[in-house]
């Protein structure tokens, strides 16, 4: 008897594996990283309450569950606070500034690693009271150049401040502060190359609209008020300044080091 044989004529059926599809927990990531480019870009800025948990779902096309893991991911970063029957808030940033015998503005948030500019929101001539005259040690009546200025870090305005300086000593200032963002510039193009702070005077207040419009915060906030006076190596007083920080965002600290 002669053995048969049978070949095998049918394919090996191999199991395929299903359809990629978009993994339901890459949306909570996503989510979250275009709320933290919202809030980077300044669309949220510090203190302001994000949309409801409801509103964030349907503008994602998501459930509250998801929402809850993106919140949830970005607190954990530090970039906002979620508060118990209130809603998420974009947390609010705190800069140690210190204010010493050489205090910047740049230098002082580079030291904190963050970003810093000038902005003059206006500049005009304006006569010495009795009181900036006294500071300046001019005549009364004497003209100065007046700025106003925002001291910004990483877009956020930190203080808004009202600066005299002597003139005709400093009549291009405001043009270099435009240009450079930079007090200290502005000084070494009318020949100080180096001068320090004689004193500061810190108060709390409530700010004024106004100040609370420029820096962004509602006029129930209070303010640290600085009220300096700069002057050159000579002694000769360069500048008098008050300046409105944002409570919530600035730390103050004094360093009494002579070599600071």
């Amino acid at each position: 008897m002669t053995a048969s044989t049978t070949s095998l004529t049918t394919p090996l059926q191999v199991p395929q594996a299903p359809p990629l599809r978009p993994a339901r927990d890459s949306f909570w990531t996503r989510i979250a990283a275009e709320l933290a480019e919202a809030i980077g870009s300044g669309v949220y800025p510090p203190g302001q309450r994000l949309p409801s948990e409801h509103a964030l779902a349907e503008q994602f096309g998501v459930n509250r569950h998801t929402i809850r893991r993106s919140l949830a991911s970005l607190c954990s970063q530090g970039l906002v606070r979620i508060t118990q029957g209130s809603g998420t808030y974009v947390e609010d940033f705190a800069v140690d500034l210190v204010l010493g015998k050489r205090t910047r503005h740049q230098q002082g948030l580079a030291q904190a690693g963050l970003r810093g500019s000038l902005v003059v929101l206006q500049a005009q001539t304006t006569r010495a009271t009795a009181a900036l005259a006294k500071a300046l040690q001019v005549p009364a009546r004497s003209p100065l150049l007046a700025l106003r200025v925002r001291g910004d870090a990483e877009g956020q305005p930190l203080h808004i401040s009202e600066r005299y300086f002597p003139l005709p000593r400093f009549e291009n200032l405001a043009a270099v502060v435009r240009e450079t963002g930079s007090i200290t510039a502005g000084f070494t193009v009318h020949g100080v190359a180096d001068y320090t702070r004689r004193e500061s005077r810190i108060t709390a207040e409530l700010p004024s609209a106004e100040v609370a419009a420029q820096l962004r915060q509602p006029t129930s906030r209070p303010v640290l008020q600085v009220e300096s006076l700069n002057v050159d190596l000579a002694g000769t007083p360069i500048e008098w300044a008050r300046a409105w920080f944002a409570g919530d965002r600035v730390k103050l600290t004094i360093d009494h080091d002579e070599h600071a």
